[in-house]
């Protein structure tokens, strides 16, 4: 999984900075689709107002896709501003449809055709209650901070300044918070109750005794020795006063108060059917996390069939190693034995490092594209490794001068298994994650909000095709690690079936939990903590198998319609020189693909 989706993120947060009026913005989109020019002019326009629009607004986003200008405020999330920004949404969608997709060549009409899709699902978005839930165990103020400032540049005097401005302006970020909190207490539409008591020790990996061991100080202690000494006294005191006086008690307050009151008051109930508005919430929800017109029931009956599937194949790894018992035996057994565990995190993070050497040199074999920016590996952070997944993928920026990072969790050993470690890799850095989130932020002559935007279906579903081309690569050589890849296949069909079970089906957790471990080499406690991320964040997990059938289904038309004149290459960059793209519109244009391909000449 991506820690951050860029161009989706948006952190929950205040700011001092000025925002334009609802009436200036509206004006300013509709007279760029004004005027006698052409229809590529008018989107361009459009487009270059869209993307400075969202830097002003929201200033986080700028810090992670390098642009530098606010990386000293944050985002205005008060009531008006969200307001605001909602009926600006609405004017963009309006001022959009006014763009003719005539004449446009193919970059322009696919960009013309995701901006209004974009804004058209943005405005059926703000029928539902999703603004009050802006913190849970997943994600929130305590755990996007310490992302946002490791992130923010810090080579000069004025990067260290921007920090230290940013910490200074927490508190006020904190009253909107908890304002948006207090509502969403009052509306009854909060995360579940039992999930929100792993919260409050999630605050205290933030909330050190010292405040030099906070992670929010973190950039202040590998300040670089071109900042004079007397600046890096300087910088340095202002950032331990601003945390002293200023943050760490505000965080402190907000914690105080979800102790208090907020998890005492939070929902019971797990299914999203019965929040506000629910049943056609989680309907929206599957629709654009899979960009499919697929029902709950159909990937409820494509997650049983998919599960039957790859289990028959787990069955086939189990018979070559002579293995006598269940699935469920055969797991145990791989959850039991110390053979498949590190004793050292030090041990972990380099056999990860040469794996992702390892397949490094075999992508020119797949690919005849790859990408500029580098990416590395490291644990995650401490503070949040305890909650975290046992890894996920942080993008870089080619403007920022940021490598991308796969981070892997080091945070109890017995639960990080060898025999996942390929597949892995695989999806979290090469060929999966990073070589395609790089490859579309390096593309030429795609507007920005492409090059850093992203769907969840295409992005994930890549990086679970990618699993499937380790073997094409010469790896999962060891059965044990062949089976590992194929349970973390089987994994994303079970997400298919719990996820629609719980939300869509009266699924109970204990059902889904049985469920999950009757068939993944997964502890209770990490199947717990699978099943709880489904209930938090509905939907996301379903888009994942779907992805991944579409690219597959893709190739093995493509193979099957150009016979000798198929090459894995040349489809691999067809299918990513157009950036993340709803899968609908990937189907379109690979089918046109291979028509071309059908009558070129060799």
């Amino acid at each position: 999984m991506t820690r951050i989706l860029l161009g989706a993120l948006i952190i929950l947060s205040a700011s001092a900075h000025a925002a334009t009026t609802e009436k200036a913005s509206c004006q300013e989109f509709d007279k760029a689709v004004s005027g006698s020019v052409s229809g590529a002019q008018k989107l361009k326009r459009f487009l270059d107002a869209q993307w400075a629009y969202n830097l002003r607004e929201y200033p986080e986003m700028g810090t992670f896709v390098g642009k530098k200008d606010l990386d000293d405020q944050f985002t205005d999330v008060s009531f008006e501003a969200v307001e605001r920004r909602k009926k600006v949404t609405v004017c963009q969608l309006k001022s959009a449809e006014k763009i003719s997709a005539k004449g446009l060549n193919e970059v322009d009409k696919i960009s013309r055709d995701l901006l209004v899709r974009n804004l058209r699902e943005r405005v059926e978005w703000q029928k539902f209650d999703d603004d009050y839930l802006i913190l849970n165990h997943l994600g929130g103020i305590h755990m996007d901070l310490p992302d946002l400032f490791q992130a923010m540049p810090a080579t000069s005097v004025k990067d260290y300044e921007n920090i230290a401005a940013r910490l200074e302006k927490i508190p006020q970020l904190v009253r909107q918070h908890e304002a948006w909190l207090r509502k969403g207490l009052e509306k009854k539409v909060t995360p579940v109750k039992m999930f929100l008591k792993k919260v409050p020790e999630q605050f205290d990996g933030v909330l050190t005794k010292k405040v030099e061991d906070s992670p929010l100080y973190a950039p202040f202690t590998r300040m670089p020795s071109s900042i004079p000494e007397a600046d890096r006294v300087r910088l340095q005191n202002r950032a331990k006063a601003a945390l002293t006086e200023k943050a760490l008690p505000a965080l402190g307050l907000l914690k105080e108060y979800v102790v208090r009151e907020y998890i005492p008051g939070a929902r019971e109930s797990i299914s999203w059917s019965e929040m506000p508005n629910g049943v056609e919430w989680y309907n929206f929800l599957v629709r654009q996390q899979t960009t499919t017109t697929l029902t709950a029931d159909q990937l409820h009956t494509l997650g049983l069939q998919e599960v039957e599937r790859i289990t028959g194949d787990m069955k086939k790894v189990m018979e070559t190693l002579k293995f006598k018992g269940s699935v469920r035996d055969f797991n145990q057994m791989l959850l039991k034995d110390s053979k498949f565990y590190f004793e050292d995190p030090q041990m972990l993070l380099m056999a990860y490092r040469d794996l992702a050497k390892r397949i490094d040199a075999e992508l020119p074999k797949l690919f005849g594209r790859l990408p500029r920016l580098p990416y590395g590996v490291r644990a995650i952070p401490e503070y949040k490794a305890k909650a975290s997944p046992t890894a996920y993928y942080m993008p870089g920026s080619p403007e920022g001068g940021r490598a991308g990072f796969f981070e892997a969790n080091t945070y109890d050993l017995k639960a990080r298994p060898k025999w996942g470690m390929e597949a892995l890799t695989m999806h979290e850095a090469v060929p999966g994650h990073h070589l395609q989130i790089a490859i579309g932020q390096e593309i030429e002559g795609l507007p920005e909000f492409r090059k850093h935007g992203g769907f969840t279906a295409f992005v994930e579903g890549w990086a679970l095709y990618a699993e499937g081309l380790g073997e094409e690569m010469g790896f999962y050589q060891d059965p044990y690690s062949k089976y590992g890849a194929l349970s973390y296949e089987l994994w994303r069909a079970v997400r298919l079936v719990v996820d629609t079970g719980m939300h869509s089906k009266g699924w109970s957790r204990d059902k889904a939990l049985d469920y999950f471990l009757e068939l993944m080499p997964k502890s209770k406690l990490e199947a717990e903590v699978e099943i709880d991320r489904y209930i938090t964040w509905p939907g996301q997990a379903l888009a994942y198998k779907v992805g991944q059938l579409k690219f597959r289904q893709l190739r093995d038309e493509a193979q099957s319609a150009l016979g000798e004149k198929f090459d894995v290459r040349m489809f691999h960059d067809e299918v990513l020189r157009h950036g993340a793209l709803p899968l609908d519109t990937l189907e379109t244009l690979t089918r046109s693909w291979i028509q071309k391909q059908k009558t070129a000449k060799k």
